[in-house]
């Protein structure tokens, strides 16, 4: 009985999420209008970083994993930056309650990422995310070529493998 559930709750909760968004693979960001933690309005179809590869990260301010994630990251950020020319954006889907805390919590852990805030989780619908965080890597030319839900301890190592691969390194 207790494996049924444990398999209920993977199908209902992970398996969804491989599935749909697996289909953003090599198609772009879609337009939606996100804020910065400043609260000026900015379209994800703007997001570049002048034909270098992009992290994508979906994150709240109350997860673990993400928080995590984007730690282990931030570890890397400068040796990644300087082997593909990388930009990260976090985008958090903080809601009402919470948003408000961004800005001071991403002061607080350092992070030198592009920060904004997904208040309606319009964009978190587009981009199919189920649960954070979720990963995404954008190749140069904007196409999405990598997606990763979850984090565990060591899934650097496999962002970093596809980050060298969208930046055309491996």
């Amino acid at each position: 009985m207790k494996k049924q559930i444990v398999l209920f709750l993977f199908l209902l909760f992970i398996f969804p999420t491989v599935i749909f968004a697996q289909s953003l693979l090599n198609s772009k960001v879609p337009s939606i209008q996100v804020k910065t933690v400043d609260g000026s309005t900015y379209n994800t179809s703007s997001f570049s970083n002048h034909g270098k590869p992009i992290i994508l990260d979906f994150w709240a301010t109350w997860c673990k994993p993400c928080i995590a994630e984007l730690d282990a990251i931030n570890d890397e950020y400068s040796d990644w930056q300087k082997e593909t020319g990388v930009k990260v954006i976090a985008v958090s889907v903080d809601d009402a309650r919470t948003m408000g805390k961004v800005q001071s919590f991403v002061k607080e852990k350092e992070w030198d990422y592009d920060i904004y805030i997904d208040p309606n989780q319009d964009f978190q619908h587009a981009m199919e995310v189920i649960n954070v965080p979720c990963t995404f890597i954008i190749d140069g030319t904007g196409k999405i070529t990598y997606i990763h839900n979850s984090y565990m301890e060591g899934d650097a190592k496999v962002l970093h493998a596809a980050l060298l691969k969208a930046a055309g390194k491996k």
